[in-house]
């Protein structure tokens, strides 16, 4: 008998109470979690920037962990660059667009960040089996980084490795683990052209630690976001989803068969296959009003005192907030 489940990501609303929150993108988020309820999948997987602040505001972590938990089925997260900052790089990029905006360097992920989205939504990289497939996770973000949880990390997924495989193993994580193909340069942060490679996916060592995880595991299906852009690659017998976003589009022109609709993935489990269709939303949100800037804004370029909900600028006496404020 078949079974049903469902990926989605890059939600990406931000709250009513913080420096940005965009109400389309809530909207939008509403509409999905609706489509989902009604088709009632068994699971959830959530492929990550679940929030807008996330890296800097617990209080979004939870809001949408209780949007979460409305679903009325299990689900199991990873952590998306809005919700612990940014994969780590070493040298300066060249997307800054102004002294308002965070620098490559300064919104590398930290593990306080990596430790308030544990705290909220569980472990950082899990594995469960249900029915015959199994299901498992990685937070990404912080491959390359060389942060204790990244070891941790390792060191989970050599036991992993050695499990007796299942017959379906879909996994899940954020950046895509390439943006063209496994055997891809390290793309130049500090070039115009290729940044947005290079933003978008996985550097060396840690992709090719990641695949050679991905074959030991029998991985199946490798499920990323982080793009905003639907498309599937078959790579080293694996098939890679690149999985669409309920907040906006992206990239739509990038590749031939590049598809920057708004959505979610469904997921047929049979007993000798796992198909895929992608599920529209029923309508897109056309509100326009915004609060705050886009892009990653600095702390002292933050500005609470016109937020929706005004109970954290209350919280912070009117001050901007500091780099003491983020985790």
């Amino acid at each position: 008998m078949s079974w049903q489940f469902v990926h989605v990501g890059d939600m990406q609303p931000g709250s009513p109470k913080s420096f940005r929150y965009l109400p389309a993108l809530m909207e939008n988020w509403h509409t999905a979690k609706a489509q989902i309820q009604a088709i009632g999948p068994e699971l959830v997987l959530v492929g990550g920037d679940i929030t807008r602040d996330g890296n800097v505001h617990r209080f979004e972590l939870e809001e949408m962990r209780s949007e979460l938990d409305d679903l009325g089925c299990p689900y199991y997260p990873v952590p998306g660059n809005m919700d612990t900052g940014n994969k780590h790089t070493a040298v300066e990029g060249c997307h800054r667009r102004n002294d308002n905006q965070c620098s490559d360097i300064e919104l590398n992920v930290t593990s306080g960040q990596l430790q308030h989205f544990s705290q909220v939504f569980g472990p950082l990289w899990w594995s469960v089996d249900h029915r015959n497939v199994r299901f498992s996770g990685v937070a990404d973000v912080m491959i390359n980084s060389g942060l204790p949880e990244e070891e941790q990390f390792w060191e989970w997924a050599e036991l992993q490795a050695r499990r007796a495989p299942a017959d379906q193993h879909v996994w899940i994580m954020h950046n895509a683990l390439f943006a063209e193909s496994p055997d891809e340069p390290n793309w130049d942060i500090t070039d115009p052209v290729n940044y947005r490679n290079w933003y978008f996916g996985t550097d060396q060592p840690g992709r090719d630690r990641l695949l050679d995880l991905f074959k030991r595991t029998n991985a199946t299906i490798v499920i990323s976001g982080h793009i905003h852009c639907r498309r599937t690659v078959m790579a080293e017998g694996i098939r890679f989803d690149y999985a669409p976003a309920t907040a906006f589009g992206q990239w739509g022109d990038r590749w031939p068969d590049g598809d920057a609709s708004l959505g979610f993935l469904l997921y047929t489990v049979h007993s000798d296959r796992v198909d895929c269709e992608f599920v529209p939303l029923e309508t897109v949100s056309q509100r326009k009003d915004v609060y705050g800037v886009g892009g990653h804004p600095c702390p002292a370029a933050r500005d609470y005192s016109e937020a929706w909900d005004q109970s954290f600028a209350r919280e912070l006496g009117g001050r901007v907030p500091s780099q003491a404020d983020l985790p």
